[in-house]
């Protein structure tokens, strides 16, 4: 396994110095118990008490005493222009991930969501590019599952 492990997040602005960095993607940021490696090739296991959605600028405390930063590493999305008020409404309709910027939006690579965007009018372009969503409008941030009224479920 590895000596390394990490217990504690620090938040972005919580944190100096880092002696390294982890690259990782969207879904890889949502974690709990997970071995990762640096870019400097060290690995170490992460063992959170709880399943937590990270950040691009958090960082993780190591046992040994070294802060990680943990970098949004660029992944396949769909960059999205035209009417963003109309398509990021069905894109939140949808129960899409989405990053929202002044002139795109940007989502995860999906043929089919990108298919109907492109009849609503959209110019889908595909992209590589760091992918840090918005967290929710309750600031629960993601989940693996999520709740209308009394019921909880998955999708």
């Amino acid at each position: 396994m590895t000596d390394y492990i990490a217990q504690t997040i620090l938040k972005t602005g919580a944190w100096s110095n880092a002696s390294d960095s982890c690259l990782l993607s969207y879904e890889d940021r949502f974690l709990r118990r997970k071995v990762l490696t640096t870019v400097k090739g060290t690995s170490f296991l992460v063992d959170l008490a709880h399943t937590t959605s990270l950040d691009h600028g958090d960082a993780f405390s190591v046992s040994d005493g070294q802060v990680i930063a943990v970098v949004a590493a660029a992944e396949p999305l769909l960059q999205i222009t035209g009417d963003l008020v109309q398509l990021a409404w069905h894109i939140g309709n949808r129960h899409t991930p989405c990053q929202i910027e002044s002139d795109r939006l940007l989502i995860q690579n999906d043929a089919v969501i990108g298919h109907m965007l492109e009849h609503l009018g959209a110019t889908v372009t595909q992209i590589d590019a760091p992918f840090t969503p918005e967290g929710g409008a309750y600031g629960h941030g993601r989940t693996h599952s999520h709740e209308h009224g009394a019921t909880a479920h998955d999708h």
